[in-house]
């Protein structure tokens, strides 16, 4: 999923779920800054403090810069949570680690991670990691049946945008890729990018999207992104209510019937390839009252001035300088930046370190 969703459709949800807009915007900048938290290391300050942080994305969305990707540790814990083939923790799934590893939607594991989120709701990071418990979660459904590690099952052809029978994708990517892609097989030659969703590009993120592949095995997968994303938005809706009740078994109502069909309204229609755009689009529907909650005039600015970084930091670079100093404030201690970093990192130890073993799945 893109900034669409991780953050404006996040915040609709959070609203509807019962969050007022300080909250609500505190778990929407969360969901979505752990696709541009992509700085790690240690900060240094002139007093000598220390922070360490680690990143949670990859520095590119350039998907033929292979090297780049692939040497990255982010896939599992925060975009590619693994489903143990659709099985509990008592169930014998498989010894497949191959299955295992598999994203499916709602998952167990996904289910347990979220328990675990609204457990530790009373933490100082609390509402942070709900933010980026709901972007995990929410991948659940976008990047089902694909891994987070270099693995045939990621090996897919025959990409075909289902809308436009006959407009097929093989043209554009042989575009993309060059002499990368055989556009008589609609496949990436040498399968040199089995790395999460990789081959498919960014099309099981666009909720406009009906689309076709063939998996690994040659059989032929259809997914309609809209009704997919749609019932996603239903489960962190029951989610976000289940927190702010701090039952994470709790008996919840989830999306009204109108606000499903406002929300697939736009999932539909909204129709720019260009995640930035409908962004843009989603945030005029909130700011003139569409979802029924008063008008908010919502932003979102990752990096630079306004930015939870620049707030906690008071630096406009992208890229942070190993050897710069910055001043130390008591306030960086409560900055929402650190407390999203320190939620970000019990969040992936939790993931590698307990939920997955629970399932008998080592991964990273």
């Amino acid at each position: 999923m893109q900034i669409d969703f991780h953050h404006a459709t996040t915040y609709v949800l959070a609203r509807l779920a019962g969050f007022e807009h300080p909250e609500a915007n505190i778990i929407a900048y969360s969901a979505q800054y752990v696709d541009d938290a992509t700085n790690f290391g240690v900060i240094h300050f002139t007093n000598n403090a220390m922070y360490s942080h680690l990143s949670s994305a990859h520095k590119t969305v350039d998907y033929r810069n292979f090297e780049e990707l692939a040497n990255h540790h982010v896939w599992i814990p925060f975009h590619f949570l693994p489903g143990n083939n659709g099985c509990t923790s008592e169930e014998d799934s498989t010894d497949n680690f191959d299955e295992k590893i598999i994203c499916r939607p709602d998952s167990p594991v996904a289910k347990d991670m979220v328990s675990a989120c609204i457990k530790n709701k009373n933490s100082p990071y609390g509402l942070h990691r709900l933010g980026i418990t709901m972007h995990v979660y929410a991948d659940t459904w976008a990047h089902q049946e694909f891994a987070g590690v270099n693995h045939k099952v990621n090996d897919i052809s025959k990409l075909n945008d289902e809308d436009n029978p006959g407009n097929s994708l093989a043209s554009r990517l042989k575009i993309f890729f060059g002499d990368k892609f055989d556009d008589i097989t609609s496949k990436l030659v040498g399968d040199i990018l089995p790395l999460g969703h990789g081959a498919a590009l960014s099309y099981p993120d666009r909720p406009y999207l009906k689309w076709s592949y063939k998996d690994h095995n040659k059989k032929k997968v259809i997914r309609d992104n809209s009704m997919n994303f749609l019932e996603a938005s239903d489960k962190l809706c029951m989610a976000m209510q289940r927190f702010r009740i701090g039952d994470a078994n709790a008996n919840v109502p989830g999306l009204k019937d109108e606000d499903k069909q406002k929300i697939e309204k736009l999932f539909r229609d909204i129709r720019e390839e260009d995640g930035e755009k409908r962004h843009k689009m989603w945030l005029q529907h909130i700011s003139n009252g569409y979802f029924g909650f008063l008008p908010v005039n919502l932003t979102y600015i990752a990096k630079g001035v306004g930015s939870w970084k620049y707030e906690a930091l008071g630096t406009t670079k992208d890229t942070d300088d190993k050897h710069e100093k910055y001043g130390y404030s008591p306030l960086f201690l409560k900055s929402n930046w650190k407390l999203f970093h320190d939620a970000l990192q019990a969040h992936r130890f939790y993931v590698i370190h307990e939920l997955l073993p629970q399932y008998g799945i080592c991964a990273a």
